[in-house]
């Protein structure tokens, strides 16, 4: 692997912590966290007793005041080689985010503390049952009635869906405007809003996945994120954020495969000499180790200028189709080096490889990634002629 020049010292020191962290409270629990499809409050409740959740809160609220990407980029990493289903960077870089940057002082007042400690779990409610990648195209609509908003609609596959206890979702405010969207902090409790079932998956089976419904809800102003009707370009502000947490976990992954196969066909024997030293193994695992250094080193470029605020949606887009695609073919191929026991569930190399299957899904698919790229090359249908 490359040396990755985007860390100092401290953040060393801070990964330490994390493998400590992790090999006490997520390893020895992860399976049966899967067996019962959602990590433990308790284990959130231990993230933010040592610190790790929405770190770049003020000390006010319980929070570190570390405003540093890498630090969360860290995290990720070494979260995602052991339990990639602890969504702690949905928590921390993907919703917290919006209540640090947009939200108000009495919101931050009566959240943040909960978020920093675990007791407050979040989850963020984009996707509907008839759009995913087009916010544009969402139904929920929120209309405004005196000193309330009451909202009416339904969300799905919401991560964190079942175990959060605060969410914020976007909702339609004005219908004759596509993109008039407002944004609103709803509590678990609220009535008229309630949860399906936790719904079954694929992969990331310790990640819940909900159904939100929302029938009458009342929500006070004072829950409101921006002014009502500039939710979609909130979104579009934080979405090349999350693209570079998600291409940090695909390679997070990609690298965990690529050390077991490494450490399997070193044993695995064939033909009387170990699977790693046919020209095959061989090619297969320079393909992917060149890959893999690739596209670390290109996120980390991308990192960089994201933290001095010169990273651009094409570039986070070219970032999460890079990685997103490398991790399925990486997987892919390290599995098919693993013979029959990769097919087997209880071989990493397995879990791994459906765990992978969606990174190319959410967070918007590979086909958006390549539209998003494309208009910023001015290869936009919308302006021919």
């Amino acid at each position: 692997m490359i040396k990755r020049r985007i860390f100092e010292e401290e953040h060393e020191m801070f990964r330490d912590s994390v493998r400590k962290w992790i090999a006490a409270e997520v390893a020895p629990h992860a399976e049966s966290w899967r067996q019962n499809k959602k990590v433990s409050k308790q284990a959130w409740k231990s993230a933010g007793e040592n610190g790790f959740l929405a770190m770049f809160a003020d000390e006010k609220y319980g929070g570190m005041g570390l405003d540093d990407f890498r630090f969360d980029m860290v995290l990720n990493e070494e979260l995602g080689k052991v339990e990639s289903s602890f969504f702690i960077t949905l928590h921390n870089r993907i919703v917290a985010p919006y209540l640090h940057k947009f939200g108000t002082d009495d919101q931050r007042e009566r959240y943040m503390p909960g978020i920093v400690s675990g007791d407050t779990i979040l989850a963020i409610g984009m996707t509907e049952p008839g759009c995913g990648s087009d916010l544009a195209a969402i139904k929920t609509r929120a209309e405004k009635q005196g000193n309330h908003w009451v909202l009416n609609g339904s969300k799905t596959y919401i991560s964190n869906g079942q175990i959060a206890g605060l969410y914020l979702i976007a909702a339609k405010t004005n219908p004759d405007n596509p993109r008039s969207i407002g944004l609103f902090w709803v509590e678990e409790g609220a009535e008229g809003f309630s949860k399906g079932q936790n719904l079954k998956k694929m992969g990331l089976q310790a990640q819940d996945t909900s159904e939100l419904f929302f029938d009458d809800v009342k929500i006070p102003a004072s829950d409101l994120v921006g002014d009502g009707t500039d939710g979609f370009k909130l979104m579009m502000t934080n979405l090349a954020e999350e693209r570079l947490v998600g291409a940090d976990g695909y390679l997070a992954r990609a690298e965990r495969a690529f050390e077991i196969t490494m450490d399997f066909i070193k044993e695995r024997k064939a033909f009387g000499k170990p699977v790693g030293t046919f020209q095959n193994s061989r090619f297969v695992m320079a393909d992917a180790r060149t890959k893999l250094d690739v596209g670390w080193a290109y996120l980390d470029h991308c990192a960089m200028a994201h933290m001095d605020g010169e990273c651009t949606a094409e570039m986070a887009a070219q970032a999460k189709l890079f990685t997103s695609e490398i991790e399925g073919e990486i997987i892919d191929a390290c599995l098919q080096l693993h013979g029959g026991a990769g097919y087997m569930e209880e071989y990493e190399i397995s879990r791994l490889y459906v765990d992978a299957r969606i990174s190319r899904i959410y967070a918007g698919t590979s086909e958006i990634m390549r539209e998003i790229i494309g208009r910023g090359l001015g290869l936009d249908d919308r302006n021919k002629g």
